[in-house]
């Protein structure tokens, strides 16, 4: 419908015990109206190992994107939103957004780190990229400059290629999400190459004198290639961002304030669309699962005991 908006908000929630704690004391009375009035109906229940989190499996459904799990080509859909593929006859190709990152050894973990903690400029970025791009090249793989810390490939070495979400390897042990099979083999490989070379570059000596973390690695994400017919942005559809950098770095009193500036904001807007008698869809996504809530006709009973009723916000978001 042209008046329907849907709100999408990912890291509604989190399993973390900071996250659970935050939330017992987080006021939200735009939220908590909206879940008042709303109607509970698709529910996707998942866990916290998959590659794709909630919220991309969220998303690609309002795309009409159907894909396995780590395999939602992202790349390949901003590629053809930039006009990427049509300037390099690339349609139909296979993509994937590569994250030059900071990975931190220990004992017997390997940590990504967040990749704005490299406060990595332009300049660095392209002069890293373009040490990279030969190795990328033997295979098959061209690498474009998109922003510092997010790039873009394009090669058959990502069809297919099930990869774990950005957001899912944050603040984690990568060896857990890396890729696996024989298409892998060759990310795994390209990975190590560029350890080697990253960690005598000139760039990076110059971070470190500087007191800036080096790049030592890059993430591989969002790869595959998109399939034919698939839609644009759907209208109506809105995806803050509020609470993810706040929630990957597991600041939880920056996550509570990005709740409350979302509630003031978005869930406001939200709630005076449903007052003005638009059709409104919210989906909140946690870790493991989503849930959405639509304005379904309801009896006036219901109505009025919906709006009596205080259902406390954890009943919503644990949950997820």
């Amino acid at each position: 419908m042209s008046d329907s908006t849907h709100l999408l908000i990912p890291f509604a929630a989190c399993s973390a015990d900071g996250c659970r704690e935050a939330l017992r004391t987080l006021a939200l009375p735009h939220l908590e109206k909206l879940l008042a009035r709303l109607t509970a109906t698709l529910a996707d229940t998942g866990t916290d190992d998959t590659l794709t989190p909630p919220h991309e499996r969220a998303l690609a459904r309002a795309y009409g994107l159907d894909a396995p799990d780590g395999g939602l080509p992202w790349a390949a859909w901003q590629a053809r939103e930039s006009g990427r593929d049509t300037v390099h006859g690339a349609g139909g190709q296979a993509w994937a957004w590569i994250t030059p990152c900071h990975w931190r050894m220990g004992r017997d973990h390997i940590l990504m780190l967040h990749p704005l903690a490299l406060q990595l400029d332009a300049q660095d970025a392209r002069t890293l990229l373009g040490a990279m791009q030969p190795y990328f090249a033997q295979d098959g793989i061209t690498l474009e400059y998109d922003a510092p810390t997010q790039w873009l490939a394009r090669g058959e070495a990502f069809r297919g290629l099930a990869t774990a979400s950005l957001d899912r390897v944050i603040g984690r042990d990568v060896n857990a999400w890396m890729a696996r099979g024989g298409v892998a083999r060759t990310l795994r490989r390209l990975q190590s190459e560029m350890q080697m070379l990253l960690y005598t570059h000139p760039v990076n000596e110059a971070r470190e004198r500087g007191g800036l973390l080096p790049v030592n690695s890059f993430w591989a994400s969002g790869t595959g290639a998109l399939p034919q017919g698939t839609g644009a942005l759907p209208a109506g559809l809105r995806v803050p961002h509020y609470l993810r950098d706040a929630a990957l770095r597991a600041d939880w009193a920056a996550w509570a304030d990005a709740w409350r500036l979302l509630d003031a904001g978005e869930c406001a807007r939200l709630l005076g669309e449903l007052d003005a008698g638009h059709r409104v869809r919210l989906t909140l996504c946690g870790e493991r699962s989503a849930q959405t809530f639509e304005s379904l006709p309801k009896s006036l009973f219901r109505q009025l005991s919906s709006r009596l009723a205080r259902t406390p916000l954890s009943t919503w978001l644990d949950p997820l």
